[in-house]
């Protein structure tokens, strides 16, 4: 029994593994991070995640109640109010292009499950309310950003793999790469926990609204 438990670790770190060697070599690789996540399930680091989790203040309710919405409707998004939150994700997805059921799905059955389904179903709404940006460099920053807020282990393991990888392949971007990376701890060490919101049953409220409400800038900008 031992042997096969310890061969199942085997197996789910070596997919860790293979998601930061694919993650360094071609950063806009999604299916990398999530091979991340998937072979982090069982670590320790997981453990921690969920309690830190937990304690945030909301977040055990929309838990107990498996709360997730539907998928979203770019078309629908574009009619709400101008300055929404709504409006502003809308145009998000349609300025580059992304589709909002990209992330990889996970049956839910466990907390744990539940937080991981959350997180990567909100991820751009984090994206537009902190405004963080989706470039490279952005996303390592929201990373950080997540870290602080909920310790999850993925974000660790990116925010480390982007370091390491402008530090072997792209030196001279390192001073905006560390100043994204203090910008999205700092935004998301002081800010109510994103993930205790329900954004979806307030699309029009307006976006500098949700801001001040979870105590981010009404203008977040990155470092230049």
């Amino acid at each position: 029994m031992a042997a096969v438990r310890h061969q199942r670790h085997q197996i789910h770190y070596l997919r860790t593994l293979s998601g930061v060697v694919g993650m360094i070599r071609n950063p806009e690789a999604t299916d990398s991070v999530f091979d991340i996540e998937d072979g982090l399930r069982r670590s320790g680091a997981m453990d921690s995640f969920l309690e830190r989790v937990c304690t945030l203040p909301g977040v055990t309710e929309l838990m107990a109640e498996r709360y997730l919405a539907p998928p979203l409707e770019v078309d629908a998004l574009t009619a709400m109010p101008r300055g929404s939150l709504g409006s502003a994700l809308a145009g998000h997805f349609i300025e580059h292009g992304f589709d909002p059921d990209y992330y990889r799905k996970v049956e839910v059955v466990s907390d744990l499950d539940w937080v991981l389904m959350r997180m990567r179903q909100s991820h751009d709404i984090w994206h537009v309310v902190t405004g963080i940006g989706t470039d490279r460099v952005g996303e390592i920053a929201l990373k950080a950003f997540e870290l602080a807020q909920t310790w999850r282990p993925m974000a660790a393991v990116i925010t480390c793999g982007g370091l390491l990888r402008y530090l072997l392949k792209d030196p001279d971007q390192m001073g905006a790469v560390l100043a994204g990376i203090g910008h999205g701890y700092q935004l998301g060490y002081r800010a109510q926990p994103l993930l205790a919101q329900r954004w979806e049953c307030d699309w029009e409220r307006p976006l500098a609204d949700w801001r001040q409400a979870v105590g981010l800038p009404e203008q977040p900008l990155m470092p230049a």
